[in-house]
């Protein structure tokens, strides 16, 4: 099939506008359904027609996976993309990133909602296991630019050496806050004094393995 074959999404403003519609209904009726819901409920609540669903995302699958791309970058947004983007700057390093880690693990254990879509994920996972296979196919940096872009930005001024970027945001989440996921899953959280300390120790143990080793 050619590049010019393949039915591109509607664009500009209107389009765009539809678009968010569409996932705010989406959202809100996944939470509330489960992935069964229905697109025509989709369509109704979103206010548009199911063949401008369809013409957006193509299918339910591909519409759930940009719900859920879309929430899972929420804790990322705001003040903790700004703590991560400042870390170029930064004089001291360990100092700033345990603040960002800090302000980035504060809004994925306070995101109720991303949690309850997570979970939703996993849950339909073993009657749809085409979700799984659309999330994996995204790719790791595209899930999470501002610490793709964080830390790659750090190894090109030679404040960190990583000789695989994927590799290190995934340990980089790893040692953050996959815990907290893990136990959300178990409808169970991490305290607050565990969870400074698993901070401040996952970023003394990310730095010590990726900081220049002194000759």
């Amino acid at each position: 099939m050619s590049v010019d074959s393949v039915k591109r999404p509607p664009s500009g403003p209107r389009a765009e506008l539809k678009r968010q519609a569409i996932l705010r209904a989406a959202r809100e009726l996944f939470l509330r359904e489960g992935f069964g819901v229905g697109m025509d409920s989709i369509a109704a609540e979103a206010g548009v027609s199911k063949v401008t669903v369809y013409n957006h995302f193509g299918s339910k699958e591909a519409l759930f996976t940009a719900v859920i791309t879309t929430a899972l970058d929420e804790p990322l947004a705001g003040e903790s993309s700004a703590a991560l983007e400042g870390l170029a700057e930064a004089g001291d390093l360990r100092a700033a990133l345990v603040e960002a880690a800090r302000t980035w693990v504060h809004a994925v254990r306070t995101n109720h909602e991303v949690t309850a879509l997570r979970n939703l994920v996993a849950a339909e996972l073993h009657r749809f296991p085409e979700l799984g296979e659309a999330w994996r196919h995204r790719g790791t940096e595209s899930h999470h630019p501002a610490v793709a872009g964080a830390l790659r930005t750090l190894a090109d001024q030679g404040r960190l050496v990583i000789p695989d970027l994927q590799v290190a945001i995934i340990q980089f989440y790893g040692l953050l806050v996959f815990p907290h996921m893990v136990f959300s899953s178990y409808g169970t959280h991490i305290d607050e004094d565990l969870t400074d300390r698993l901070i401040t120790s996952g970023v003394d143990m990310f730095l010590g393995h990726y900081s220049p080793q002194s000759t």
